[in-house]
């Protein structure tokens, strides 16, 4: 198993952090957790290119953690020709509707593709590319989840867990992932400290959280509800048991020298375990060395 940090940033344009956006392989398998704006760019900085791409998981649909999927979808069928399997996509609904709405024959992108199927220039390019017309158009397995559901892979179980966020005006979860080779989960957008992602994270080797912003800054208590501060990330990476925690989703006021060390210094006095400031394009052992304190 491997695990990419695609983008650890937010909805704010940066050029330091893309959008969110995480990349795990297990075995022929290439897994996106996410895939926000700039998580592409970062995809193929990592040396992927969409037709590697076989699942997509999406936690909810904010733009900042699903935009790219619009060109993820349409370069891999552009590059694909028809000759590899149809993209697996999952999240909670309405990403079948969005779907149908952005790739349908009556989408925001139909003309497009008609295009790319009826031209003759770009049937040849089809044609050089391996296709035989004439061309299919695209259609995505799409699964819409529930809590709860588990998807099963090849020698890997993904399972849902509600994540707490913005319901109930989007449908926002978290996923774990279980091989042979460890388990990684992905709390989404969740905040606070949320009793069904601490079940779902229990003893989990990686545990990717949001980390949005400093303890005590909230604007409002129901702003810490939803979005992720660093108290209440140590406490659920401690409650949970997991082995490695790593911090993702960082608002630039705390991405700074300084704000950096004293937030894991404080994490560091609640949870025992790994602790990680994620960084675009890292990639972070599911097994990690073990901890040890000083006496």
């Amino acid at each position: 198993m491997k695990l990419t940090l695609l983008g650890t940033g937010t909805p704010t344009p940066s050029l330091k952090r893309a959008s969110s956006g995480y990349m795990l392989e297990v075995g022929d398998d290439v897994m996106l957790w996410d895939h926000g704006p700039g998580a592409y760019h970062r995809m193929m900085e990592a040396g992927k290119r969409a037709v590697d791409v076989s699942h997509v998981f999406f936690s909810h649909l904010h733009y900042d953690h699903c935009s790219d999927y619009v060109r993820l979808l349409l370069t891999r069928w552009d590059q694909g020709a028809d000759r590899i399997p149809e993209l697996k996509v999952y999240g909670p609904p309405p990403i079948r509707r969005m779907t149908e709405q952005l790739f349908g024959e009556d989408g925001a992108f139909a003309p497009d593709l008609t295009a790319r199927i009826k031209h003759q220039g770009s049937i040849d390019i089809f044609v050089t590319r391996g296709g035989v017309p004439p061309r299919k158009w695209p259609k995505p397995e799409i699964t819409e989840l529930k809590p709860t559901d588990k998807v099963q892979g090849k020698n890997w179980t993904l399972t849902v867990a509600p994540a707490s966020h913005v319901q109930p005006w989007l449908e926002c979860y978290a996923y774990r992932l279980d091989c042979d080779e460890g388990s990684v989960c992905y709390s989404g957008d969740s905040g606070g400290v949320a009793p069904a992602l601490i079940e779902l994270a229990k003893g989990c080797d990686v545990l990717i959280h949001m980390n949005h912003y400093f303890s005590g800054t909230e604007p409002t208590d129901i702003y810490r509800v939803v979005c992720g501060n660093h108290e209440d990330v140590a406490q659920v990476a401690q409650q949970a048991g997991v082995k490695t925690l790593v911090l993702t989703h960082f608002l630039e006021q705390i991405d700074q020298p300084g704000v950096r060390e004293h937030i894991l210094r404080e994490i560091g006095k609640v949870y025992s375990g790994n602790i990680v400031w994620g960084e675009d394009l890292m990639q972070v052992p599911v097994k990690g060395p073990k901890m040890f304190r000083m006496e």
